[in-house]
Parts: structure tokens; sequence; C-alpha cells
């Protein structure tokens, strides 16, 4: 059996609901506010968490126990490249070379193990289709380092190396840009003047990161990737590349583009990196090598990902202000439309804190059935913009909790002026309202 209490509570709200439908219009428009509030810090988070993700998923695949080199163009030289001011036919000389890698290796403590690559964009080709890519030399245990997939065969083997064997392993995109109809594993494709011969296909996880200055190819498929051994790859190719323009040519010697520093765990990593720093520093005499931390990556990605949520959530939550402002407004005009009722309940015995309820209830049924339609569109909002623009959103629990809770609170705070003016107004005053 209901409670006195109860009933009383239940004859409110029946009341403020019944006070709402009879102006539709004014309430739903009332609401809108509250809906475009809570479906903006759904919808605003839920594209900046997906975001995020992207970002710390870029980074992880680079691996967190992982410190890249990479081999960098110094500013002089680039300078002088591009201005003109270098002699004609200059040759650059720069970058990590074989002995930096032997050095860590055995200089470094902790370290599992040193995976050195050597990057260079040529054609390749296969009957008549023929497709710019890049030809990675490097060691087998590449796949183990970098966290790549073989698909279908095998990578490339310690006896390829050891024998500088024309063999190749190639990535998925590439398998089908150059072999449409074909099984591409044992078929031979050429490269400059050598043919090798396919091994196996890689799933690349490669990141537009992993571009090399002599490897651009903006516009390219990321995964446009030939992996040969290392030692075939400094056999056929040398370590002079060199590109021919009109009346001149430019020549870069460079050893390795690229080593990978596998630590034992991300303490190691953190010790290993100011170390590794200043053994480089100490065998080069110009600045032509980056060193790029994963891990430190991720945190200052983790770190703006705070930020960003903030930001975004604040912005939305100006607009759950505004739409509590424009729930106020209204409720001042109606406690004015409706003060002669106000009178008369209070001529029949109604107290003080009854139209206060009154009122109140009728805010927060406003704001919470606008904060769960609100919920509604929001959810479904990311849903849309996900296949439309193919960008990933992510609708987390604490953000719909957040957003709703917030609805209710708004309807609270900025229901409790009306409510409290119309609790004040003097019986026989608004019995005399017109």
């Amino acid at each position: 059996m209901a409670s006195p209490l109860s009933f009383q509570f239940a004859s409110i709200v029946r009341l403020g609901i019944k006070s709402l439908l009879l102006h539709k219009l004014r309430s739903g428009l009332t609401m809108l506010g509250i809906i475009f509030g809570v479906c903006s810090v759904i919808a605003m988070l839920a594209i900046g968490e997906g975001a995020s993700f992207e970002a710390q998923e870029a980074i992880k695949r680079l691996g967190s126990s992982n410190i890249i080199l990479r081999s960098i163009k110094p500013p002089e030289q680039a300078r002088q490249q591009s201005g003109g001011g270098g002699p004609r036919g200059m040759q650059l000389k720069y970058g990590l070379t074989y002995q930096d890698a032997s050095r860590l290796q055995s200089t470094i403590p902790g370290v599992v193990r040193v995976v050195p690559m050597r990057i260079i964009r040529e054609n390749v080709r296969y009957s008549r289709n023929e497709i710019p890519c890049q030809v990675i030399g490097t060691l087998p245990s590449y796949t183990e380092v970098a966290g790549a997939r073989i698909v279908r065969g095998r990578f490339l083997a310690h006896i390829d190396e050891v024998h500088q064997n024309n063999v190749c392993v190639i990535t998925t995109g590439l398998a089908r840009r150059l072999f449409p109809s074909e099984d591409p594993i044992d078929n031979t494709i050429k490269i400059d003047a050598f043919y090798y011969r396919i091994v196996g296909i890689l799933e690349e996880q490669s990141q537009p990161e992993q571009r090399t200055q002599s490897g651009r190819m903006e516009g390219e498929p990321l995964d446009n990737n030939v992996y040969i051994p290392l030692s075939t790859s400094r056999t056929r190719f040398g370590e002079v590349l060199i590109r021919r323009t009109a009346g001149s040519f430019e020549a870069e010697e460079v050893q390795l583009h690229q080593i990978t520093v596998q630590m034992q765990d991300t303490a190691a990593v953190e010790t290993a990196d100011p170390q590794i720093k200043a053994l480089l520093d100490r065998f080069h005499d110009q600045p032509d090598f980056e060193v790029i931390v994963p891990l430190q990556l991720l945190r200052q990605a983790e770190q703006t990902k705070r930020i960003f949520n903030i930001v975004l959530g604040s912005i939305a939550a100006i607009s759950l202000l505004v739409g509590g402002i424009g729930i106020m407004n209204i409720m001042l005009a109606n406690v004015t439309e409706r003060t002669r009722e106000i009178g008369v309940r209070r001529a029949l015995g109604a107290k003080r804190r009854d139209i206060t309820r009154q009122f109140l209830v009728e805010t927060i049924v406003l704001s919470v059935g606008g904060g769960l339609i609100g919920v509604i569109v929001g959810v479904l909002t990311p849903v849309v913009v996900s296949q439309i623009t193919t960008m990933k959103t992510i609708v987390t629990v604490w953000s719909v909790l957040i957003a709703f809770g917030i609805s209710g609170a708004i309807g609270i705070i900025f229901g409790l002026y009306p409510a409290r003016a119309a609790a004040r107004l003097d019986p026989i005053d608004a019995l005399r309202h017109e």
C-alpha cells in the first residue's frame, strides 16, 4: 500500500506533467536547449575519444619498448641542396652507420636486439605492371620487433642474409595491386636491374612517419613495401643513392635509414634513451639523426587526450548552461502567467512548499526528459558520423552519465529561483492579478 508521502509526490508529478502538456510546443522548444546540450557533450567527447584512441594505437604499433633512430639530412646540407648554394653534383654523406648499430648492441645495457633498415625508393615491375614502392633491406628479426604478421609463406631467413639471396617479402596491398589475378608466391618481380623471388606476404603496419627523407612517396599507399635481406640491399644498390636532375645530379651516401632498438621493458627504455643520444653524439659531428621514443609519444598523447576532453567537455557544457538559462526564463514567464492559479491554490490551503515543489517538478521533468532524449540522439550521432566520414568514434559510459547528470542538476539549479519566486507571491495580490 502506497504511503501518503509517495501518493502526494506522485500527485505533484502528475500535476506538473499535466501543466507542461497544456503548452506542448513551448515545453518542446524549452527542452531543445537541454537536448542539444546533452547531445553535444556525448558526441564531442565520443569524437575526441575516437581520435585519441587512433593516435595512441598508431604509437603503440611503433612498439612501447622500442627506441627508433632515424637518419635525417643535416639542416646546413639540406639548405645548400634546396637553395642551390652547394657545388654542382655535390655528394652528401650523413646518417646512421653499421658501426652505430654494432655499438648500440654491445654498449647499451638492456638491449634485446637491434634491427637496422635501409629504405630505397624504386619501381617494382611484374609483367606489364609497374608500381613505385619502398625497398626495405632489413634482418629476419624485423617481424618480431615491428609486430608485423606474415599472411602467407615466410619472412626473410638467416640463410638469405648470409648468402645475399635475391628473395623478397611483399605487403598485402602491393600484392593486390601487382598481382590482381595471380598468386604472388614464388613469382619473380624486377626491381632496378635485378629479379627477386617472392617468398612471403606481410600484413603492413607502417605509419606515415616510417617514410624516410630518401623515400618520399607522398600520395602513394603506405603498404607498397618490398622487404629484402639487408646484405642483398647493400650489394645490389650500394650505399650511394644518385638522383639525376636537369643539368646536375645529387648523390647521398646513407648507410642506414633507420635502426630500431628493442629494449627489455619500458623501464629500460627510459634509462637507455639518454645513453643512446650520448653515444651517437660522440661519433657524429653533425645533427644527422633523430631519436624517437614511442613510450614518450604515448604519454604525450594521453596527456593531450585529457586536455582535449576537458576543452570539448567545457564547450559542450556551455550549451547545457544556455539550455538551463532558457528553462529558467520560460519558467519565470510561466509563473507570471499562472499567478492567479497560484493565488487560488494558496487560498485553498496550499503551502509555500507545495507551490515550490510544483514548479520545481515541472523544471526537473523538462530537464530530465530533455536529457533522456539528448542521450539517445547523442549516442546515435557518433554512429552516423562514423558511417559518413569513416572517423572512429567511441561513446563512453562516463560521458553519458556526466551529460545526463549535468542536465538533471541544471533542472534543479535553474528551477529553484522560479519556484521560490512563485512560492513567495502574496495570495491576495495573486488573486487580484489579471
